[in-house]
C-alpha cells in the first residue's frame, strides 16, 4: 500500500533528536538554552526554517522516501554513481581536504556527506525522469520507431583526431587547431583512397593508420575497433557517426570529415548484421524514444517527479509550505515555458 507523507514530521524528530532535551514553560522543547534562561524552542526553530529553506529540505526528504521506495533495485546504482562522482572531485582536486575547502567555499554544502547526498538523490531522480519518460511511449511509437528507423548493429572501427586547444585557446587558436584536425582526417582519407586504388586490403590499411594517427588511447591499438554499435549505444550527440556509417557498404570508409563531441573522425564500416526482432528490441527503443521524449519536453522532470509523489498519496499537511510548494512548482512550469518561448 502507497503511504502517505505527513509534513516535517521526520525533519522534527531529527531536530528533537532522542536524548533529554530542556522545556519551556509552556512545554516546548528547547534546541537552545543560554545562561541567562532564555531558549529558543524547537517550534520557534522550524518556523524559522520552514520560511528560510524548509520547502527544498522537504522536497529533499519527500523524494527520497517516495524514489527509495519505488526504485528500491537502482538504490545501489544511485550510490555507486554518486561515489563515483564525488571521488573524481576528490581526485581533481588533490583530496578530501582540497576538495571540501572549496565545496564549502562555492557552494552551500559544508561536509562532502552532504554533497554525496545531494547527487545520490539526483541519480534517483534522473532514474525516475528516465523510467516516467518511457511509460510516456506507446506501443505504436515503439512500431512506428522499428519499421522506420531501428537498424541491425554494425561494427565499425574508427580513426579519432582532437583539435589540440584547452580552456585557455583563443577563438583564433582553436580555429586554426580544428583546421589542423580536419587536415590530419583528409589526409587519412588520402592514404586510404590510394590503398584503395592499389587494391590493398583496406580493413589492414585501416587498423595500420588507426594506431599510426587515432587518438583514442582505448581502441586504437585494435585498429580502432568499436565493436558492434547502433543507435542508442552512444550519446545522440554522436549519431552522426552511426548514421555515417549507416549509408556505407560493408568495407567501404567514409570520405568526409565526421564530427562529434570528441572531435573528427574517420570511420570503416567492417560488417552490418540483421535488425533483430521487436520483441528484442522494445526495451532498447522505449530507451531512445524516453530519451526522446525528455529533450522535447522540457517539463519532464517535474511531471516525472510530480507523477511519483502523486502515486504516493503525498499531502503536504503544514498549509503554508503547501503553497510554497504549489507556488514553486507553478513558478518552476512558468520558467521552463518562458525558456522554450525565448528559443
Amino acid at each position: 500500500m502507497k503511504k502517505k507523507i505527513i509534513g516535517l514530521c521526520v525533519f522534527l524528530t531529527l531536530v528533537s533528536g532522542c536524548g533529554k532535551v530542556p522545556k519551556l514553560e509552556n512545554g516546548q522543547e528547547a534546541i537552545v538554552t543560554f545562561e541567562n534562561g532564555e531558549k529558543i524552542s524547537v517550534d520557534d526553530f522550524y518556523e524559522t526554517i520552514k520560511n528560510d529553506f524548509g520547502l527544498q529540505a522537504l522536497i529533499t526528504m519527500i523524494d527520497t522516501y517516495v524514489l527509495e521506495t519505488e526504485f528500491k533495485d537502482y538504490i545501489d546504482t544511485a550510490k555507486e554513481q554518486a561515489d563515483a562522482y564525488v571521488d573524481a572531485f576528490i581526485e581533481n582536486y588533490g583530496g578530501e581536504d582540497e576538495f571540501l575547502q572549496v565545496l564549502q567555499q562555492q557552494t552551500g554544502y559544508q561536509t562532502i556527506d552532504a554533497y554525496r547526498s545531494y547527487w545520490y538523490l539526483s541519480m534517483l531522480q534522473s532514474h525516475a525522469i528516465e523510467e516516467y519518460a518511457k511509460s510516456q511511449i506507446t506501443d505504436e511509437e515503439i512500431e512506428e520507431y522499428y519499421n522506420n528507423k531501428a537498424i541491425g548493429d554494425m561494427e565499425i572501427a574508427h580513426i579519432l583526431i582532437t583539435p589540440d586547444v584547452d580552456d585557455d585557446s583563443t577563438d583564433e587558436e582553436t580555429e586554426k587547431a580544428e583546421e589542423k584536425a580536419k587536415e590530419t582526417i583528409k589526409e587519412i582519407i588520402t592514404k586510404l583512397d590510394e590503398a584503395k586504388k592499389n587494391n590493398e586490403d583496406i580493413e589492414k590499411t585501416f587498423s595500420k593508420l588507426a594506431k599510426e594517427y587515432s587518438e583514442d588511447d582505448a581502441t586504437k591499438d585494435d585498429g580502432g575497433n568499436l565493436g558492434k554499435i547502433n543507435y542508442g549505444d552512444l550519446d545522440e550527440s554522436y549519431d552522426e557517426l552511426i548514421d555515417a556509417a549507416v549509408k556505407l557498404k560493408d568495407g567501404a570508409y567514409s570520405t568526409d570529415v565526421i564530427t562529434t563531441e570528441l572531435g573528427y573522425h574517420v570511420i570503416l564500416k567492417i560488417k552490418s548484421y540483421e535488425k533483430d526482432t521487436l520483441k528484442n528490441l522494445t526495451d532498447e527503443i522505449k530507451t531512445i524514444l524516453g530519451t526522446e521524449y525528455v529533450n522535447n519536453n522540457k517539463d519532464a522532470g517535474i511531471k516525472a517527479l510530480q507523477h511519483y509523489r502523486k502515486e504516493y498519496g503525498m499531502e503536504i499537511e503544514d498549509s503554508e509550505i503547501n503553497k510554497q510548494y504549489s507556488t514553486y512548482i507553478q513558478n518552476m512550469l512558468a520558467s521552463l515555458q518562458e525558456s522554450s518561448s525565448s528559443n
